[in-house]
């Protein structure tokens, strides 16, 4: 990838010198993550989904699904000691991550949230979630994406 073509995530990645793979998609095609993950030709489970959510008392925290399942809420507010949370609303996404609908990575955000990613993630040696751009999808080690974030692991997906 040109130099132009590198994203906040991959600048990251780089720095803490953790190997990675670079993807990019036309976004024009590939919309929802199972069409991502088929524009990738991987198994939908082995491409994740970031998504951002709000508790009862303001806290927020990142999970990560693949993009063929959804998040369990109950299951999610559990794993974070939390009585429940949701959704936050997609206007309040930007201001809050630095990120876009359909391009935000647990990596680069504008502040450090507690993120859990399905334990399924386990499964794979690699996994791919997004670059933080729409079109770009980073391929990394499980293993290394803890080296990067504080990543927790729970069955959060349904």
């Amino acid at each position: 990838m040109g130099k132009e073509t590198k994203t906040n995530v991959m600048r990251v990645l780089e720095s803490k010198k953790i190997a990675y793979t670079g993807y990019t998609y036309d976004p024009e095609v590939a919309i929802a993550g199972d069409e991502v993950a088929a524009a990738l030709n991987e198994p939908p489970e082995r491409v994740f989904k970031t998504l951002v959510t709000v508790a009862s008392k303001g806290e927020h925290y990142v999970f990560m699904v693949p993009v063929n399942k959804e998040l369990n809420l109950k299951a999610a507010a559990k794993a974070v000691g939390e009585k429940s949370i949701e959704m936050i609303k997609s206007k309040e996404l930007l201001p809050l991550t630095g990120y876009i609908h359909g391009g935000c990575s647990p990596i680069g955000m504008k502040k450090l949230f507690k993120t859990v990613i399905d334990s399924s993630a386990s499964n794979y040696e690699k996994i791919f979630f997004s670059g933080g751009k729409v079109g770009f999808q980073v391929e990394v080690a499980f293993s290394d994406l803890c080296k990067v974030i504080p990543v927790i692991t729970a069955d959060i997906a349904e």
